[in-house]
């Protein structure tokens, strides 16, 4: 696509790096930063291409055509192609971004921290497993993340985590729908509050402020919101070399089976090419980590590096999300196009073992043709999100054109730990590289969808009491899925029972560590971004330490 940056064109491997990173996301660019900062010398490795900026005012329009098919971050085809194989039909291809700065090129943006409960599970209710690091552990990492990602929200959540200071940002302002939210919400005992969102709600560290054009999922042309590629640039300032249109196809280990030699990579019009380097961090998210790994396989092991335990791809946890939307009339004073600045989690800390946590996020969309911005013609990312012309002429608004507005109360559910939902090799079918492709396994019990009926059971009370009109629910049965991709390498002190140590390195190899939702342990209902971002830095102070 016109807009790719094909710079730069030497792909070749350098010397031999203080650090290699695989995946310049989120992840791998504040890695990337604080250790390229700090004097070492690092390279990164990206699959997919450089994005030129500029591009992005074209990628939005692509993206506001009904009748485009192609994907707005040229995902897709034979370069990503995956199978699904498991009870849920998961469209993987819907849910990624190949490319510097990686998913949260199209992500929303919302930057919750996790609550404490999220490590302690096992410890709380009896189920899944406690992570071997709790929340304190993380807090000042939080601080640092948000002040670096540039976090908007107020400090009024009184469900919220204990934190040491404001977010860098204000809260985004609210609207007339909202304080029928708020109105709502209090009749029924419900407690709303600021949504964190890494989405400059004033000039923030060289970006400007959000101009409104409410196409963050999938693109934000202005760079108000956050993506990985703001970090992966800062340190290319500070030396860091970024390789990109550069899949790693395996590791290689020493004789010993020890360490990590050399990630074997491919170019446009190179194969089998070695970066080497001191130390190797895996930051490809929680798919192709997996899938890298259980390629890596070798007579020293055969089932695949780092998976001494057996499970490497096993746990794979997503967020299934389920809905209730109606129609009010359009309140006086409310803007055409909106992003919603209010979420609850007043039913996050439950004291019973089941349901588990729900996120509550409240949204809202003009039915007026305007609205199509809003939901970017992304049916397969956005699923039903904000869907403003159901059972009318596509594109128009029919006869609700511009005097309606559609409401709806999403609920991401927690997801338990299960060692059958797993990213695997399918072996029948390969990429443009001739690799097996990665296969998704996922299903949901009962656990998820006891904890999904809740979300509908709280969204129908709110909409009945604002005197929505066209009440509609998502079925349980058949959620939508978020995009958030975590628990494929996870974390503990336990050999036998994880694959990554609590400072992130693989058990079986002292110099391969794993930065990504992957090393979780449980899922929570919390976006993940910000988790990622934590645990990055957290890594970066500790390779600091031993390099």
């Amino acid at each position: 696509m016109a807009g790719n940056n094909e710079s730069p064109t030497d792909r070749s491997p350098s010397p031999r790096a203080d650090v290699c990173i695989v995946g310049a996301g989120v992840a791998g660019g504040l890695l990337a930063h604080s250790l390229s900062k700090r004097g070492y010398d690092v390279v990164l490795l990206e699959a997919g291409p450089r994005f030129d900026f500029d591009s992005r005012l074209e990628r939005m329009e692509r993206a506001l055509r009904p009748d485009s098919q192609a994907s707005v971050w040229d995902v897709g085809g034979e370069r990503d192609a995956f199978s699904s194989t498991g009870p849920e039909d998961y469209n993987l291809n819907a849910k990624r971004v190949k490319g510097v700065g990686g998913t949260t090129l199209h992500w929303v943006g919302f930057t919750p921290r996790y609550h404490e409960k999220d490590f302690e599970m096992n410890s709380r209710y009896g189920l899944a497993a406690d992570w071997p690091i709790d929340y304190e552990t993380l807090r000042p990492y939080y601080a640092d993340a948000e002040e670096r990602l540039g976090v908007a929200g107020a400090d009024d959540n009184p469900f919220a985590p204990p934190r040491e200071e404001s977010r860098p940002l204000p809260a985004f302002p609210t609207g007339p729908v909202d304080s029928l939210y708020e109105e709502a919400c209090s009749d029924l005992g419900i407690t709303l509050h600021s949504a964190p969102q890494a989405r400059n709600s004033e000039a923030y560290d060289g970006r400007s402020k959000c101009v409104g054009y409410s196409t963050c999922h999938p693109v934000c042309p202005s760079g108000a919101k956050y993506s990985g590629d703001v970090h992966v640039r800062r340190a290319e300032e500070e030396g860091a070399r970024v390789i990109d249109r550069a899949p790693v196809r395996s590791l290689e280990h020493d004789d010993e089976g020890e360490a990590v030699t050399a990630a074997v990579y491919d170019a446009p019009e190179q194969t089998g090419l070695r970066q080497e380097a001191r130390t190797f961090v895996l930051a490809a998210g929680g798919v192709e980590i997996p899938r890298l790994l259980l390629l890596s396989a070798s007579e020293t092991y055969p089932d695949g590096l780092a998976n001494s335990s057996g499970l490497v791809g096993k746990y794979f946890m997503e967020h299934p999300a389920v809905s209730v939307s109606g129609r009010i009339e359009r309140p006086e004073g409310q803007e055409p196009l909106y992003w919603w600045p209010l979420e609850s989690h007043q039913f996050y800390d439950h004291e019973d073992p089941r349901p588990g946590s729900i996120k509550l996020e409240f949204q809202q969309a003009s039915e007026d043709s305007p609205l199509d911005a809003l939901r970017g013609f992304d049916a397969d990312a956005r699923g039903d999100l904000l869907d403003p012309v159901e059972g009318d002429e596509p594109g128009v608004g029919g006869a609700h054109s511009g005097d309606m507005w559609r409401i709806r109360v999403n609920g991401l559910a927690e997801m338990l730990p299960r060692e059958r939902n797993q990213i695997r090799l399918n072996r029948d079918k390969t990429d443009d590289r001739g690799n097996p492709v990665p296969d998704v396994a996922l299903d949901v019990g009962d656990y998820e969808r006891e904890t999904m009926n809740r979300v509908i059971d709280i969204g129908t009370q709110i909409l009945e009491a604002m005197g929505a009109t066209d009440v509609r629910t998502t079925d349980p049965e058949n959620p939508r899925y978020v995009a958030h991709h975590m628990g494929t390498t996870r974390m503990g002190e336990d050999s036998e029972a994880s694959v990554v140590d609590p400072n992130l390195r693989t058990h079986d190899l002292r110099n391969l560590y794993v930065s990504s939702s992957s090393v979780f342990v449980t899922a929570g209902a919390m976006n993940p971004t910000l988790t990622i971002a934590a645990l990055s830095l957290r890594l970066a102070e500790h390779l600091d330490d031993r390099l």
